[in-house]
């Protein structure tokens, strides 16, 4: 392939991961925020958890809708539109008297947070050349695990130095400085034509996809492992306190190990997804070792320094499927119904960290520590039957077509 068109490629890869990371960022910027709103507000930990409820349940919803309005508008100028709206809610919930506001706060956040996956995927897959997809993929999801890595160190330092506000504020300044970036690089986003309807299509076409056993069984797999991550996300940190007895900065630093160690396995994962078609045994290899570990870990029978290993072990394993499990849905997806299914299927993301908060909370009120972990091995289990289960469908269509 041509340099020009290595370039092009980098360069719509390294806008949509620099998006997406944002979007990353701001899943956490609550979350990491806890050990200071919980006093502030006098909340409990299932309060907590409401609060990324809140967030996930309107991104999970607005996603599904988002998908069609990236298909029918244009992936760009919707893209550009939740990053402004992720800017406005920060700024909001650094003004929250109460409560409530930070409720409402979540809720204009997670109408941000929605439009990322249909618009990024469908800007990848229009954008990008197809020897490159599974590297596009890679990185799309390394990015986000870099805005997950960095969210809860940026608002743990500024909130340490000058206050959990002052922390929303300079977190308001990123989205603006990514529309400014977008927009001095607008062409290279520029979306393709709206193809116009069939003759005699009717509404109802929009939706076949809909039809599909193995866009629900997609759907299945995210809502799964993002049971797990909620859990990872939310609550492991506080879990490692109370079963290792480590401070909470060493927790801190083992959640930041498996965020960085999952965006190395990503790396790894592009390449491995590029190189095979049978994504669910990826999958299927990455996610057991990763649900071993899990467990291994709940056992609390390692020192504390162990335990950061091990989040970082688990982090790898979990990023390599990553890769495989993006190109595993664009095998499913049907042509011209890329946001939308994108949408639909990322809609089980949100609604499994949705639900993943107040699960793992409970279980922290309950004084469960180890069965956080016990939970997180378990659904990354579960989310293996629903992996082989597309991957076995979408060989058989592949077969019936040849």
């Amino acid at each position: 392939m041509s340099t020009a068109s290595l370039r092009q490629d980098a360069r719509v890869i390294g806008l949509v991961g620099f998006a997406h990371g944002t979007s990353h960022f701001y899943h956490l910027i609550l979350a990491a925020l806890f050990p200071w709103l919980k006093p502030e507000f006098n909340l409990s930990y299932a309060e907590l958890g409401l609060l990324m409820t809140v967030f996930f349940v309107v991104s999970g919803i607005g996603q599904a809708l988002a998908g069609f309005v990236v298909d029918r508008f244009g992936a760009r100028a919707v893209l550009c539109s939740g990053i402004a709206l992720l800017g406005v809610s920060a700024l909001a919930l650094a003004a929250a008297p109460n409560y409530a506001m930070l409720l409402a706060g979540a809720m204009l956040a997670g109408v941000g947070n929605s439009v990322f996956h249909p618009a990024d995927y469908t800007l990848l897959n229009q954008r990008v050349s197809k020897a490159r997809l599974a590297h596009g993929f890679s990185v799309h999801g390394i990015s986000g695990n870099i805005g997950w890595a960095l969210s809860p160190l940026f608002m743990t330092f500024v909130t340490t130095l000058s206050g959990w506000r002052t922390a929303l504020l300079c977190a308001a300044a990123l989205p603006f400085i990514v529309l400014l970036v977008l927009f001095l690089n607008r062409h290279a986003l520029r979306p393709d034509p709206i193809a116009p309807a069939a003759p005699g299509q009717a509404a109802g076409g929009s939706l076949a996809f809909l039809g599909l056993r193995s866009v629900w069984m997609c759907f299945a797999f995210f809502f799964i492992t993002a049971l797990a991550l909620a859990g990872i996300q939310s609550f492991a940190s506080t879990a490692l306190v109370s079963l290792y007895g480590m401070s909470l900065g060493w927790a801190t630093s083992a959640y930041t190990a498996y965020m960085a160690a999952s965006a190395a396995g990503m790396a790894l994962g592009g390449f491995l997804g590029a190189r095979n078609t049978n994504h669910d045994r990826t999958i299927t290899v990455a996610f057991g070792a990763a649900a071993a570990l899990a467990v291994l870990l709940a056992l609390a029978v390692v020192p504390a320094w162990m335990a950061v290993v091990l989040m970082g072990a688990i982090g790898f394993a979990s990023g390599i499927a990553g890769p495989s499990r993006d190109l595993l849905i664009r095998a499913a997806a049907p042509p011209n119904a890329t946001g939308r299914v994108f949408g639909v299927v990322y809609s089980g993301l949100d609604s499994g960290l949705s639900v993943g908060p107040l699960v793992f909370g409970a279980l922290m009120d309950a004084h469960q520590p180890s069965w956080v972990f016990v939970l997180i091995g378990g659904f990354q289990a579960m989310a293996i039957a629903t992996a082989v289960g597309v991957g076995s469908n979408t060989r058989a269509l592949r077969l019936q077509k040849a």
